[in-house]
């Protein structure tokens, strides 16, 4: 069995099996897997299954695909993964177990642009549908202009952008459609850049992933904020 379900902040939008060989996924309405959302190139990315491997492929997206929080170009997915396409995201799930040698397959390229890849580990631990998320945390914002003042980080996945379906919405004339990622676990919270926008923590650049602390000082496209962890 090899599933996919297209969800939109949360909500199931779409559950469809995988029967065919490829499928398309953008904007314009001939792809298989249509996302109307103007973050979604019109080609976007496509799915190709050999066998028992599912791959995902971005095809030259304006705003690309991340895997798990991570960009990607190309790689195999295994059950539990999630790619974030504009403001969906698709989660995979599958019964099928792979050799690890599979699962190692695929370009998961990145550039000092792009944030580092997870660990197959991490992936589990960050995105599994099946994990109770034990911890809430939130942002308050401190500088900047934003849609409101504080924000609570509900979803698996807090995107950071001028999109109007980003989560912590960006206001401005050269705010970027998407700035940052925030990724919740079951223990915690961590941030990711994306795209070209440079991230602060604490006064000190990041370039890679970084796990969110309490009380820790958030800087990307021209906010600040600081995160927190709510009490029970």
């Amino acid at each position: 069995m090899m599933n996919i379900i297209l969800k939109f902040k949360n909500e199931v939008v779409k559950e469809l099996p995988i029967e065919q060989d490829i499928y398309t996924i953008g904007r314009r309405e001939d792809n298989d897997i249509q996302i109307e959302n103007l973050a979604v190139s019109g080609s976007h990315a496509k799915l190709v299954r050999e066998g028992d491997v599912l791959y995902i492929e971005d095809q030259e997206s304006t705003n690309g695909i991340f895997l798990n929080g991570s960009k990607i170009t190309k790689s195999v997915l295994k059950n539990g993964d999630v790619v974030l396409i504009g403001s969906h995201t698709i989660e995979y799930k599958t019964d099928i177990k792979l050799p690890e040698d599979t699962t190692k397959a695929g370009v998961r390229s990145h550039s000092m642009n792009e944030t580092i890849l997870l660990s197959p580990a991490d992936q589990q631990k960050i995105l599994s549908s099946t994990e109770k998320l034990d911890v809430l945390g939130g942002m308050i914002i401190l500088e900047g202009s934003t849609d409101s003042k504080e924000y609570l980080l509900k979803e698996r996945i807090t995107t950071i952008g001028k999109d109007d379906s980003a989560i912590i919405r960006l206001k401005g004339f050269f705010a970027p459609k998407m700035a940052a990622l925030i990724n919740r676990r079951k223990d915690g919270y961590f941030i990711t850049h994306s795209g070209s926008k440079e991230l602060k923590i604490n006064g000190t650049k990041v370039d890679q992933r970084y796990d969110l602390k309490d009380g820790d000082i958030v800087e990307v496209a021209g906010i600040k904020m600081q995160f927190f962890i709510k009490d029970s």
